[in-house]
């Protein structure tokens, strides 16, 4: 049983020592899905012959931004631009530390015209922006935990971001960087199969890595909240946690519980539509860590 609080009040599970969660504000960037359409499939969740719903997708899309003001966390917007229908996918377009930004470079070229999007957002705003040499799809396939031994960067690669990236992104944001595989093409970047729920830990898929990439990831992560399969193909794990609120899909209902139980609190939301074009909570969204 959990102890009856408000979302700025730490949790506290009770007989646990140490289980205090408490939300932090952040800073986000998200793109309207105005322009969102599924008409091309580079990813197995992407079907050509299914219908999108154009206007669910934009009242989806405004219900999950509403949430994180609700939280009160800062949300900025990039302008969405006819021609590119996965700009709503916002998480892909550079990966920001410590007010440095290492920019995306898209494997698909469907995509590669987001990134010019991305880099003039964060150079107007005055950010750091170090422009990559290798393929990498930003938040797409790197998650920052800035209490994890020290400020750590774990990095997916075996679909879209290539491994020479998360040597680039090291030297590029001066973090020691874990390099991950994924073996799964449904689980075709990281934050799919893998996501901070606070500044130190994680929930994960372990069937979307590799034997190595898992005994590196319960090694580093020993009190990591573990997903089952259900939790991984409703997109459970394309999640966006303060500390304490925990914002994830809503078809995710068993991992819900499970992170009700470690004492966060989930925040479900709907958004059966942008899942058509295998993305849902974290691909809207980059954080912008200053």
């Amino acid at each position: 049983m959990l102890v009856a609080v408000t979302k700025v009040v730490p949790y506290l599970l009770l007989g646990t020592v140490n289980q205090q969660r408490v939300s932090r504000k952040r800073t986000y960037l998200m793109c309207s899905p105005e322009h969102f359409t599924v008409e091309y499939a580079i990813n197995p969740w992407m079907d050509v012959t299914t219908a999108v719903d154009a206007d669910l997708a934009v009242k989806q899309w405004d219900r999950l931004r509403e949430t994180l003001v609700g939280l009160g966390h800062d949300v900025h917007l990039l302008t969405p631009e006819a021609g590119l229908p996965d700009m709503v996918y916002a998480a892909n377009g550079a990966f920001v530390v410590d007010g440095t930004v290492y920019g995306a470079r898209f494997k698909h070229e469907q995509r590669t015209a987001e990134a010019a999007v991305h880099r003039a957002f964060y150079e107007e705003q005055g950010w750091r922006f170090i422009a990559p040499n290798e393929t990498n799809e930003g938040e797409g396939d790197f998650a920052y935990l800035p209490e994890a031994h020290g400020g750590l960067i774990l990095a997916g690669h075996g679909f879209r971001t290539e491994p020479a990236a998360h040597a680039e992104a090291q030297e590029a944001l001066g973090r020691p960087v874990v390099s991950l595989r994924l073996i799964d093409p449904r689980f075709y970047h990281l934050d799919v199969a893998l996501a901070s729920i606070d500044d130190e830990n994680i929930v994960y898929y372990p069937g979307a890595f590799s034997a190595a990439s898992q005994k590196v990831l319960a090694q580093l992560f020993p009190d990591a909240i573990v997903a089952d399969d259900e939790d991984a193909l409703a997109f459970g794990l394309n999640l966006v946690s303060d500390g304490l609120n925990v914002v994830l899909n809503n078809e995710a209902t068993r991992l819900a519980g499970k992170l009700k139980a470690a004492g966060y609190h989930p925040v479900p939301v709907e958004l059966s539509e942008l899942k058509k074009g295998g993305g849902s909570v974290k691909c809207c969204i980059a954080e912008l860590r200053h």
